[in-house]
This record gives structure tokens, C-alpha cells and sequence, in this order.
């Protein structure tokens, strides 16, 4: 039914007519070797046909059989591996390549032929999709239902498809990411050579766990994957509808590389519309230059707003329009113009579109400057076909367009990441090659006496060695014996007097991670009798609030006061499928409840520990504002590198 006009064979254990094609009872009884296989039959019938198609001369098939057990299906992958025969599934829907005719899928529907490849994780999105689709006029080069990807994977049809030439974008729907190495191979490679766009569901705890029992795989944390997509330089959207409306938008937007948005509307309440909507993207709207205004005045009526959003009153006629574009044009504000439309029953919305196709359609080697937005229903159809046909990107509601756009920024961002290559070694005024084979035998010997978690000081150390600045710091062991409290305190007190006054106290437990959390924690000490007290003081709230606890001594520090400051946090965690990840946010006690935080992969340069910082809330707070100075944002930078180091070095 799709149109396939190669031969077709088919095998079935007796030898019925399948659709008027006789079936051969056994694969080594077909007339030719099939390039491809299709096989619906029982799990454990399927080792033996792939092993069977294999050694007659088959390279490729397509399982569709759910419900393998590991043992059957590691034994499909064995049988296949001799003969190089690849699979796509387990459990999936199949492939569907219209181009050439090619359905081998339980799809209830086919495909057009078009230019964009999607390629899910889940079968029924295929079907989903494949519906909307019909019902829009969408075409594929090819659609994918990857099923269990026992064999064939995300980063398998990534390289094919980054050098299809039928292949325009790519629309992925991920679940989970296994093979993270190839994929981000594949997906590096491919988001350079055409837009590569990702739906990734489970985002809450809720839906990975779901994702989890879906796919049969580790989800992995989300704001991991998501760093992996910005860093490999794709787009991640939130639905389906976002899915095509992105692909749609990069298509025709190619090129324009505004960050800004100005508003062009014959409706007041539509510019405002649009306004709200980006500032809840955080798009900023431009900001007219003062000649451009003076263009304005001379063309628009005196009660017109005067600012971006540019209202030109609802009984604009069409050469208002027309007028209003021509001023705008040159102005830097005008990079990217949204185009707002109401219909009225001064001037029909067809007339407008039809003046102003030839003023807004791109010139050759030149980017689109205008996005349009024809509010309403019939009465702007026409005029939403016009634009359309332009080549100009349209949508139904100024929320939508201003998202687009959005999605747009955030693409291009992300772009610019694929391009960073961090150097391999970074440039350092100070020699730490041996306190860092000091560090690196120091990890070895923790991890051989089982402890997962380095001591205060020990942590010290491992910072120190990589050039991030730490307070001064000194440990005190807890002595022996019955006057081992009176002795820990008078070599607190000598550590405390070599560092200098004040200090701060902290419990050194390997049983104890939050120290705060029992009063292990003593700041602003000024003077050894408070140094004494609070010696006394802790060992007393720790045994009785942690009698199992054996506490190994005392960390005395220099008590660092810095009037203004704000407090950060920078942390590093392995993930179990992309590996080393590093977090930056805003710190303090509550930093597990803010969740101000952002997630990247090392290696990190300046401008990827930039973005870093950049896509958190409290990095609005890190510059100049009222009597507090901006923040030494270099330092902070060189700390992220640091760390990104730290992880390349050691990822114990």
C-alpha cells in the first residue's frame, strides 16, 4: 500500500497466499535475498530468522515483535553480528520512507513525501504524528519508530540522516539516551550541517519514571540531557506542535540573527499581547532610535504609540502600512519585526498582505526580517496564504509568535556552543602538575579505604591543587584518652592563633555530610575562650544528636568577611549515562529548594562558563545594582574552568 514497487517475498510456516504473494515455508527457500526483513512472529522465533536472513544474504530488518526477554533479545543481536545485519527494534512500529514507496510499519496510515525525518522512541507517537500530519499538508523524508533500539539507536540515525539529502531537519522524540559517546558524536555532526529539534519527555520525576518503565532504560537526570542537547547544538522544544513549528520557523528564518523583537500592530491589546509574551520568554523588545521615531511621526497619526510596540490604529489603511515599514526600514530595532494583524472592515486583510509580500519577502542572499501574525479566522486566510507563500513564517497568535521566535534565540545559542572547542590544556601562571599527582594519589588512597566522601581539609587540598582559592585551613585530630576534649581544644586554640583570629569551626565526621544539620558548625570566633566554648559546645550537640558518629577532629579556617557578597554554589556529579556534569546556581542552605541552577558539560571555556552562568536567576544579581558592585565575573569564570579540569583529571 505505500507504493513500493521492488519485489516482495514472504515466508510463513505454511504456504499460504499473503496478499496474492505466495510464502516460501523457510527464508533459505526465497528466490533472491531481501535487502530488507520485516518480522511479526513469536520472540523466540526471532534469533533464529535473523541468524536464517543473515546467512542468506539479508543486511537489514525491521522486528516489530514485542515482548523479547534479555536472553532473546541479546540472542537476535548475536545471531545478527556475524553477518553485519542491522536492526531497527524490537517493539516499535517500523519505518516509513516515502520516497520510495517504502511502508514497512503497522502505521495506520501512510506518509507524504516531504523533507522532514522524525525519529521516536515511541510508536504511538508515530501513529499520532503521522495523523496530525496528514491533516496539514506535512511531509517526511523518513519516519522511524526506533522501538527498544536493540541495535539501531538516536546516534545511528543521526549520521544517516545529517548526509540525507532528501532530509531537511531532523525531529527527534526522546525517552532515553544510552549510548551517550555516539550520540553526541552524531549529533554534533549532524546540528551542523541542518536543524536538528528535540521533543525529550520527562521532565518531572513523575515522567522519567514513567519513561523509565516505557523504554526499559535509565532515563537520566533531564537537566543532564538537556545541557547534552544545547551543548551538541540542537533545539529543545516542549510538544509535538513545537516540534513542526520550529522546523517551519528555522526553515524561513534562516539566517536572521536578531535577539530582539519590535512589535508592528494595527491593535493595542495585540502589542500588549505580544509584549507579555516576551517578557515570559525573556525576549527583549527594541528600543526605536530617536530618527526612526521622527520617519514615524511624519507618517502615522498623532495618537499612534510612539514606541515598540508600533500600534498604527485599527483604521490604518494599506498604504499605513506600507508607510510604517518603510520608516522602520535601516533601524537596527528593526532586525526582526513581528507583524501583528487584526482584521477590520476599513481595508480587507488580502489587500494588506498584497502590498506589503513584495516590501517584507527576503531578497536573495539577504535574512528575513519579518514574522507575521494574521489574527482571526476566514476573514485572514487569504492573507495568511499570501504570506505563506512568500516564504515567511506565520502564526495564529502573537504567543505563539513570540515563541517561535524565542526558540529561534535559543537555537542560535545553542549553535554558537557547538562551535566552542575548549583548548586541551588551559594556560596557567602556576606550575600545580605535582600538587596534582599529589591530589590524584590522595583520591586513589580514599576510594582504597572505602570512604566515598573526602574530609574538609583533604577537599582543601584537591581545590587548592587546581588553582581555586580556599580559606586558610587547618585539621585538628581528636586526641586519645581522658583528657582527649581538654588536648583537641588547645591544639584548636595553637591552630587558630597561626591562622589568626576570627575563625570558623566545623566537626570532621566521615559519617557526618551536613554538618549544620548538628550543630557542627561555629562562625565569627574571635577570641580562644569563645574558641574553647564552642569546642565544648559542639562535642556536646553532636553526641546527642549524633551518638553513632565518630568524629575524626576538628577544622579550624580563617573566617573570610566580605561585606555584599553573594553566595554560589558550583558542584560536579557523574552522570550514569553522559558522565562528568558540572552545576552552577545560587548557593546557601536553601539551594536544594530554590533550584536556581544550570547544568553543563566539561570540558569549559570563557564563553561556555559564560552561558553557564547566564542561564540562572541569580545571575541577574552577580552585576551592579544600587550600592553593591558587580561581582569579579573572570574569577567566577576561571573557577568553572577549573572544576571542568578537575573532572577531565579525575573522574573518581
Amino acid at each position: 500500500q505505500g507504493g513500493f514497487t521492488g519485489p516482495l517475498l514472504a515466508v510463513n510456516q505454511r504456504p499460504v497466499l499473503l496478499d496474492g504473494v505466495p510464502a516460501c515455508t523457510r527464508v533459505a527457500d526465497l528466490p533472491l535475498a531481501p535487502e530488507l526483513a520485516v518480522i511479526c512472529t513469536p520472540p523466540a522465533s526471532v534469533p533464529g530468522l535473523i541468524g536464517e536472513l543473515g546467512a542468506r544474504g539479508t543486511r537489514a530488518a525491521v522486528v516489530l515483535t514485542a515482548g523479547l526477554d534479555a536472553s532473546q533479545r541479546q540472542a537476535m543481536l548475536d545471531a545478527a553480528k556475524p553477518y553485519l545485519l542491522r536492526i531497527l527494534g524490537p517493539n516499535g512500529i517500523g519505518m516509513l520512507v516515502p520516497s520510495s514507496g517504502l511502508n514497512a510499519s503497522f502505521a495506520h496510515i501512510g506518509a507524504a513525501a516531504g523533507e522532514l525525518a522524525f525519529v521516536s522512541q515511541s510508536g504511538a507517537l508515530v501513529t499520532a504524528m503521522l495523523d496530525w500530519a496528514q491533516g496539514r499538508g506535512i511531509g517526511f523524508s523518513q519516519v522511524v519508530s526506533l522501538g527498544e533500539h536493540a541495535d539501531i539507536d538516536f546516534g545511528d540515525m543521526l549520521d544517516w540522516l545529517a548526509s540525507d539529502p532528501h532530509t531537511r531537519a531532523i525531529l527527534l522524540y526522546i525517552e532515553s539516551v544510552t549510548a551517550a559517546r555516539k550520540f553526541m558524536s552524531a549529533a554534533r555532526a549532524a546540528a551542523r550541517n541542518k536543524p536538528v529539534i528535540v521533543v525529550k519527555s520527562g521532565r518531572s520525576q513523575q515522567g522519567q519514571r514513567a519513561a523509565a518503565s516505557h523504554t526499559g532504560a535509565l532515563a537520566g537526570a533531564d537537566w543532564v540531557i538537556d545541557a547534552a542537547i544545547r551543548r551538541a547544538g540542537m533545539l529543545r522544544v516542549d510538544t509535538l506542535q513545537d516540534l513542526f513549528q520550529a522546523a517551519e520557523t528555522l526553515a524561513r528564518w534562516r539566517g536572521n540573527q536578531a535577539d530582539r523583537l519590535l512589535v508592528l500592530t494595527n491593535g493595542g491589546g495585540a502589542g500588549v499581547m505580544a509584549a507579555d509574551a516576551a517578557a515570559n520568554v525573556g525576549i527583549e523588545l527594541a528600543e526605536l532610535a530617536p530618527a526612526t521615531l521622527a520617519r514615524l511621526d511624519a507618517v502615522l497619526p498623532a495618537n499612534w504609540s510612539h514606541g515598540n510596540p508600533v500600534d498604527i490604529i485599527g483604521d490604518a489603511p494599506v498604504q499605513r502600512y506600507v508607510d510604517t515599514l518603510q520608516a522602520l526600514a535601516g533601524d537596527p530595532a528593526a532586525d526582526a519585526v513581528l507583524f501583528v494583524h487584526a482584521p477590520t472592515a476599513i481595508v480587507p486583510s488580502a489587500d494588506i498582505a498584497r502590498a506589503l509580500v513584495p516590501l517584507v519577502r527576503p531578497a536573495p542572499g539577504q535574512p528575513p526580517r519579518l514574522l507575521g501574525c494574521w489574527l482571526g479566522g476566514p476573514a485572514v486566510a487569504a492573507a495568511h496564504q499570501q504570506f505563506f507563500d512568500a516564504g515567511i513564517a506565520c502564526y495564529p497568535t502573537p504567543e505563539e509568535a513570540v515563541r517561535a521566535f524565542a526558540m529561534l534565540v535559543d537555537y542560535r545559542r545553542n549553535q554558537a556552543q557547538l562551535l566552542e572547542t575548549p583548548a586541551a590544556l588551559v594556560a596557567d601562571t602556576v606550575d600545580h602538575s605535582a600538587q596534582r599527582a599529589a591530589v590524584a594519589q590522595l583520591v586513589r588512597q580514599v576510594l582504597a579505604e572505602g570512604r566515598g566522601l573526602l574530609t574538609e581539609p583533604e577537599a582543601k587540598t584537591v581545590l587548592s591543587a587546581y588553582g581555586i582559592p580556599v580559606v586558610a585551613t587547618r585539621f585538628v585530630a581528636m586526641q586519645p584518652g581522658v583528657d582527649g576534649q581538654a588536648a583537641a581544644a588547645d591544639d584548636v586554640v595553637a591552630a587558630a592563633q597561626a591562622i589568626g583570629f576570627p575563625v570558623a569551626l566545623k566537626i570532621v565526621s566521615p559519617a557526618i555530610n551536613h554538618k549544620s544539620d548538628v550543630g557542627g558548625v561555629a562562625l565569627d570566633l574571635e577570641d580562644a575562650a569563645a574558641l574553647r566554648a564552642a569546642v565544648a559546645a559542639m562535642l556536646a550537640r553532636v553526641a546527642q544528636r549524633r551518638p553513632d558518629a565518630v568524629l575524626a577532629g576538628f577544622s579550624v579556617q580563617a573566617m573570610v568577611r566580605r561585606s555584599q557578597a553573594r553566595e554560589l554554589i558550583v558542584g560536579a556529579s557523574v552522570d550514569p549515562v553522559f558522565g562528568p556534569v558540572i552545576l552552577f546556581g545560587q548557593g546557601g542552605t536553601a539551594v536544594e529548594l530554590l533550584a536556581d541552577r544550570a547544568i553543563g558539560l566539561p570540558p569549559l571555556n570563557e564563553p561556555l562558563a559564560r552561558d553557564l552562568v547566564r542561564r540562572t536567576r541569580v545571575a541577574k544579581l552577580l552585576g551592579a545594582w544600587r550600592d553593591t558592585p558587580a561581582a569579579n565575573m573572570g574569577a567566577l569564570h576561571a573557577v568553572l574552568i577549573a572544576v571542568s579540569d578537575m573532572l577531565a583529571d579525575l573522574p573518581e
